[in-house]
């Protein structure tokens, strides 16, 4: 089949590589503008565009999709199907009903549960067992379309959003190719969702990290491992944001102390008061310093129990 490829971050990647290995050809890719970084601000390609020109590949970077221009191109190009991961844009019938085979979505959830475009750490967050890949066929809505494949990954007691960005990013490909072959061929199945059972993951923002510490130490700790690596949860310690990147609940009843305060510190941990338990700080990372175990942070900063973590910064 030939394919037109659309996808920017790096977890469209690997995708994007199993379709140039396979027996399909990519005839183009779409992605999103290059965007400024850095310090200098220098324009940054996306990690599919610089995999794209590695293959030599054609690529399109539309500041908005449903340009006209944009759509006049990409009708001029001969392709059976898209396949969409992780693009960034919504796309308009008009493209959608382009490709005599339609477009096929690559979604790192099992949907309808986590539509939206936080669906690894929302599994994370809110402590599901399972989540997986589905691929679907695309329609006008957001991850709405009719269901196709799906691939479950068991979530790990300490997984991460990192951990299992990786593990799901690496499905996408062998789990798109059986979708072609199965759509080429007149085999493939489409169920639709059911939209009572969807649930929505939103973008998500830095602000989402900021830890509410009158939760409960499970909710805080899955909170602590869905945003590790980005955004990241913090906390305030003496006016400086304080970042947690691992902790372990640890059940302690009988503990009535203010949400937020340390309640003990050891040599390579400090549990702190929340809700309900309390949490071991195993590492973390404040303003200024380098991420590190709680060991060598103990070392270098005085940390007494009875002081408070807070969720603003001029709260000491």
């Amino acid at each position: 089949m030939k394919i037109l490829f659309m996808g920017t971050p790096d977890f469209s990647v690997s995708t994007l590589e199993a379709l140039v290995a396979s027996e399909h050809q990519v005839v183009g890719v779409v992605s999103q503008p290059d965007r400024p970084k850095g310090r200098g601000k220098q324009l940054q390609p996306t990690p599919v565009k610089e995999a794209a020109m590695r293959h030599g590949l054609k690529v399109y970077q539309p500041i908005k999709v449903r340009d006209q221009a944009f759509l006049e191109e990409m009708a001029t190009l001969d392709f059976d199907v898209a396949v969409v991961i992780a693009f960034g844009q919504i796309l308009p019938k008009s493209f959608l009903d382009m490709p005599s085979y339609g477009c096929v979505n690559i979604h790192a959830s099992l949907l309808p549960a986590y539509r939206g475009a936080g669906p690894i750490q929302k599994a994370v967050i809110n402590g599901d067992a399972v989540t997986g890949v589905t691929t679907m066929m695309m329609d006008v809505g957001m991850d709405t379309g009719d269901m196709l494949l799906k691939e479950e990954v068991a979530i790990d007691d300490k997984e991460t959003g990192g951990s299992l960005f990786v593990k799901l990013s690496n499905i996408g490909g062998p789990l798109v190719l059986k979708t072609l072959a199965q759509l080429e061929d007149g085999r493939l199945i489409r169920t639709p969702q059911n939209d009572e059972e969807a649930t929505y993951a939103p973008m998500l923002d830095k602000k989402m990290g900021n830890i509410d510490w009158k939760q409960s130490a499970v909710t805080i700790e899955r909170l602590i491992r869905g945003l590790n690596p980005w955004p990241s949860a913090y906390s305030y310690m003496d006016g400086k944001m304080l970042k947690i990147w691992s902790g372990d609940v640890v059940t302690m009843p009988e503990s009535k102390a203010i949400p937020g305060t340390i309640i003990s510190v050891g040599e390579d941990y400090f549990t702190v008061q929340c809700g309900e338990d309390v949490i071991a700080i195993r590492e973390l990372q404040l303003q200024g310093k380098k991420r590190m175990n709680a060991c060598d942070f103990l070392r270098g900063y005085k940390l007494t129990a009875g002081s408070i973590l807070s969720q603003i910064p001029n709260d000491k």
